[in-house]
Parts: C-alpha cells; sequence; structure tokens
C-alpha cells in the first residue's frame, strides 16, 4: 500500500510528530510510506526519519531558503519573491481559522496544499490535525482513501469547528481517535454519516533503558508551552522540597515558556532542588535517570511522553486531565491520578510516591512498563494495517462497508495483533 502522512511542521518537535514517525516507521518495514510536512523550518528534522520512510516539505522557509529568495535576479525572480511575500502575508482559506495552528498556514501555503491534494490520486492519505483532516475531506480526488486522525481532544474544539466536522468529516473514509471517550464524543457529533473508531498511539522500543527505581530524582518532560502545565508542577514542588529536601526535579524540553518558568523557580525559593534540564535528544536514558514521573498537562489529546516514561518502567503521578492519563494510569497500581488543577493534591501525590520507598516503588514500575506493552508499536501498526487493508478491500469491491467492523475494532484488545498479509 501507498501510505502518505499529511502533517503541519514534520521538522519539528512534538506528540503529534513524534507519533507519526512512530506509525509511519512501522508501517514502512511492509508498505511504502511518506511523510509530506506542509512547511519546514529547517533542512534537519529534530527527529530521525525512520528507516524506510520518505520525507518532504511543501513549503521551504528555512534560513538557506530565505537567503535563496533575497538573492532573487532579474524581473521574474524579483516579480515571484513579490509574488511569495504578498501571499505569506495574507490568511489562508484552506486551513479552518479556528485551528490551534492557524497561524501556521496563509494563502502561501494554500497555494502549495491545495494543488498537492488535487495531484494524489492514489492510495492512503492521513490527515493529522483538525484543519488538515477539513482539507483532505473537502478537496482530495475521491479516489483517495481519505483519513483523519485526531491528536487532540473534542473539549478543545469550539461550535465553529464542531459544526464543521459534522458538515465535512463524514467525507472521510475513516477518522480515528486516541481514547474511546473521545471517539464516544466525536459519534454524537458526527451522527451516524460519521465512521469513528478508537486507535492510541504506539510506543516504540526504548532500547532497553529501564529505570531502578531508586533514585531521588523526579522526571517531567515536554514543550514548554502553557498546555503543559509546568507552572503548576513548580508551584507544587515548594511543598515537597520542604518535606524532601534531599529529592529534586528535572524538567526535559524547551520553549516560549522558560525565561517564566525560571523565574517562577527562583521567586519559588526551590532553585537548588528544581531545574529546567533544556531539551534531550536522549529523552528515555534521562527519563530512566528519575524514581518516577510527573505529567502536569492542562489537557492532551493521548500524552506519548507518559507512555514513553512507562516503557522505561517509570510510575507515573499525573492529573487527571482530558484526556488521556485515566486510558493509561491505573491508580494505585502503576501510578496516582490527581484531580485536575489541585496544586496541593499534586504536591500530596508526588510526596506519596517518595514515600512509598524504593521497596515498593519499583513495582509500581514494573506495573507501568507492563501496561505499556499493551501500546507497543508493532501491536498499534497492525491495528492501522487491518484498517488500511479493510478500505481498501472495500473500495475494490472484496469487501463490505466497514462500519460495522471499526466499531468492533475500537473495542479490541491492544494487544490482538492480526498476523500481517
Amino acid at each position: 500500500m501507498k501510505i502518505r502522512f499529511l502533517i503541519t511542521n514534520a521538522y519539528g518537535v512534538g506528540g503529534t510528530i513524534k507519533a507519526t514517525y512512530n506509525l509511519a516507521g512501522a508501517l514502512a518495514e511492509r508498505h511504502d510510506v511518506e511523510i509530506v510536512s506542509v512547511q519546514k523550518h529547517t533542512d534537519v528534522p529534530a527527529f530521525p526519519v525512520p528507516a524506510g520512510v520518505s520525507l518532504r516539505a511543501l513549503v521551504d522557509r528555512s534560513a538557506r531558503a530565505q537567503r535563496a529568495d533575497r538573492k532573487r535576479r532579474g524581473l521574474v525572480g524579483r516579480t515571484k519573491g513579490k509574488i511569495k511575500i504578498w501571499a505569506r502575508q495574507r490568511p489562508s482559506r484552506l486551513i479552518h481559522p479556528n485551528d490551534f495552528r492557524y497561524k501556521n498556514f496563509n494563502l502561501f501555503t494554500d497555494l502549495r496544499l491545495f494543488p498537492y491534494l488535487r495531484s494524489v490520486d492514489d492510495g492512503i492519505l492521513v490527515g493529522t490535525r483538525a484543519g488538515l483532516n477539513l482539507a483532505i475531506a473537502r478537496f482530495a480526488r475521491p479516489s483517495v482513501i481519505r483519513v483523519g486522525q485526531e491528536h487532540l481532544n473534542m473539549t478543545k474544539y469550539g461550535k465553529e469547528l464542531r459544526s464543521a466536522f459534522r458538515r465535512h468529516y463524514p467525507r472521510l473514509d475513516i477518522y480515528s481517535t486516541l481514547t474511546e471517550g473521545d471517539a464516544t464524543a466525536f459519534r454524537e457529533v458526527l451522527g451516524p454519516r460519521g465512521r469513528v473508531i478508537c486507535i492510541p498511539n504506539g510506543v516504540p522500543d526504548v532500547g532497553g533503558v529501564r529505570s531502578s527505581n531508586t533514585s531521588r530524582i523526579v522526571v517531567a518532560a515536554g514543550r514548554l508551552t502553557p498546555q503543559k502545565g509546568f507552572d503548576r508542577l513548580i508551584a507544587a514542588w515548594p511543598q515537597v522540597a520542604s518535606r524532601h529536601p534531599d529529592w529534586e526535579l528535572r524538567i526535559f524540553g524547551g520553549g516560549k515558556l522558560r525565561r517564566r518558568l525560571q523565574d517562577q523557580i527562583e521567586e519559588s525559593g526551590v532553585g537548588d532542588s528544581a531545574r529546567l534540564a533544556g531539551y534531550t535528544d536522549e529523552l528515555p536514558r534521562k527519563m530512566a535517570e528519575g524514581a518516577f514521573y510527573v505529567l502536569c498537562s492542562r489537557f492532551e489529546g493521548f500524552p506519548m511522553v507518559l507512555l514513553e516514561a512507562m516503557r522505561c518502567g517509570l510510575p507515573i503521578v499525573s492529573f487527571d486531565c482530558p484526556n488521556g492519563p485515566r486510558d493509561l494510569i491505573t491508580h494505585g497500581k502503576d501510578g496516582l491520578l490527581v484531580p485536575d488543577g489541585d496544586i496541593d493534591g499534586l504536591a500530596a501525590a508526588i510526596i506519596e510516591m517518595i514515600e512509598v520507598g524504593e521497596d515498593r516503588r519499583p513495582s509500581f514500575g514494573a506495573a507501568a512498563l507492563e501496561k505499556s506493552m499493551h501500546y507497543d508499536m508493532a501491536v498499534i501498526a497492525a491495528r492501522w494495517e487491518r484498517v488500511f487493508e479493510e478500505l481498501v478491500d472495500e473500495r475494490s469491491g472484496r469487501g463490505r462497508r466497514t462500519s460495522a467492523s471499526t466499531r468492533t475494532e475500537s473495542r479490541r484488545s491492544l494487544a490482538e495483533p492480526r498476523e500481517h498479509r
């Protein structure tokens, strides 16, 4: 099968990008897989491109490309440069204005994206965010199998986007959410014409990295943005530090809030025990140095970094935010769930996990590792292959409409991969 993933910027850092790379890499073992990035801001992707996967960008806004634009010569070259500048200053007409990444699109990206959507006339085309899913539903050719993936959750979408979903998503051959709760929400919005399944993200092998759960380090990781809620974790840390001054908090990741979060650490008087550890391309190894992991996000679609932490054998302390933590964590077995936004509750749960002790904490870690195996990348890729094959069979007349099959698919055990054909 020819499978194409369409993503906003495959050259950056983020859970959707990592999840797309992971799935593309697993599928590329048996299929022709391409990741198409609407744009790129650099020539070298932050994550390594999986073996067997081709990557290309429709719009190049790297420093090299911008220098080349400034050096354009002749009337034709200067005119093209002016048109490009003019188009970049105009809003997108192709992407829904309520998409969270709308500011990353403009008329120039439209002029590249629309011809691409019309040029694809076979195989499977997978969108990875609301704006791109809508564009695929509206403009991709009927000969293409059109698939939408949800990497956030319904609670983050207002009535305008929900109305657009109701109007256009039924044109997709299938639409996938990351949690059953979100699948139910989308079925209610789309009605009987929508074909919705639930397939979570998969987690790849971390190379045998495993935490001993005996250090005195608490770890967290993610982009330093409001969504990830590290201000909430830092707000809870003084209570932890006052009771266990020999423990350290390490927050891995980079982003626009770094200065503000560092100021918060200093103002809270925990500069000796809490630190922003920066971005690392060896996150599993760094996480495994910790005794347990804390997720403090305000919202998630399906937190990839949490799965990676569990794959490293780390117990989890997490806010019960929408959506994902409740689907992944069994309270009291592989982690602790805290009511969303309860700062004192988060501090108390961190203290509880510390005071569980080195004798009992490894049992939490072992349960977390066992849970993560249900989301092994091979298992998840096999589920996607099953759905793709059913859609291909349906198009060729060899199979029936997959609505009943895919409703069953959403309830199947994650540990039930079918043998590869």
